[in-house]
């Protein structure tokens, strides 16, 4: 990642495919460079994610994430409003409360209208590091969990979160993680499943010899955790290499399938079996 002005402000250019840098003195501070209209984000405080914190009570930032939704050059704008798209930047500060890395709330996504699929949703890590917390709830009882899939990525890797899985993105690093994802743009996520839970499936706490998973025992049923590689898919165009915004601008329809994921089911179940033939139980 390009360096400049004597490493205050870190280019991201090159792995967002968009004029972005980030400001190291003022951490969450996105710059928004040659023409691409600044969005101003939403703030996720830790008071609006105390029900999903392992400890809420201990020591750490108030301010934990920030989500930018919208980000678009101007000229793309009404584009990729008219595939059915968003294309968002997400901040998540590094550090922890207490033992607990900081981590985004949680949610599910809704089915969509006329089919039995929920919205999928495609992230590449631009800056940092992520752990993507997924988790299959059984289809008739939420507190029932059938999948947990923890995927570790960096920057270049695309991660999808396939149908019916909730998830969480987790910074295990001390760098901020800074990510973006393609989603379709109508319809609002479904939180209320994990904060009644008291959080994921599980909570990633900082031990002496690196992370540990512990068990929500909120949970009435939990499968072990499924460490899984990044996995790339032509079918659904994630790639290393090429940043998802660029792959947007070379085809706007290699995203269908996050606004028509029904047409999409072999493709998903092939991603997934991909994923699931790495796994390592933990």
């Amino acid at each position: 990642m390009a360096r400049e002005e004597g490493d205050v402000l870190i280019s991201l250019e090159k792995q967002s495919g968009l004029p972005l840098a980030f400001d190291r003195e003022r951490q969450h501070k996105l710059i928004f460079k040659e023409g691409l209209p600044e969005v101003k984000p939403d703030i996720r405080t830790r008071d609006q994610m105390e029900e999903v914190l392992f400890k809420p009570e201990e020591p750490g930032p108030r301010e934990l994430y920030f989500m930018f939704r919208g980000v678009a050059l101007e000229e793309d704008i009404n584009l990729i409003s008219e595939y059915g798209l968003r294309y968002d930047i997400t901040f998540v500060r590094p550090g922890c409360i207490g033992r607990e890395y900081i981590k985004t709330a949680g949610h599910y996504h809704p089915v969509k209208p006329g089919t039995d699929q929920t919205y999928p949703e495609v992230y590449e890590v631009i800056y940092g590091r992520a752990h993507y917390l997924l988790q299959k709830p059984s289809p008739d009882n939420y507190g029932e969990i059938e999948t947990v899939i923890l995927i570790a990525a960096k920057p270049g890797d695309k991660v999808l979160i396939p149908p019916h899985y909730g998830h969480i993105t987790i910074n295990p690093g001390e760098e901020p993680l800074i990510m973006s994802n393609f989603v379709a743009k109508d319809f609002a996520s479904v939180y209320e499943p994990v904060k009644s839970r008291g959080g994921g499936a599980y909570f990633a706490l900082k031990g002496e010899e690196g992370t540990e998973f512990l068990a929500n025992s909120s949970y009435q049923y939990l499968p072990p955790l499924r460490r899984c590689p990044v996995v790339s898919s032509s079918r659904l165009n994630l790639h290393r290499g090429l940043p998802l915004y660029h792959v947007f601008k070379e085809d706007p329809t290699f995203f269908s399938y996050l606004v028509r994921p029904e047409d999409f089911t072999d493709a998903f179940q092939e991603y997934l079996q991909h994923l699931l033939e790495g796994a390592k139980i933990s």
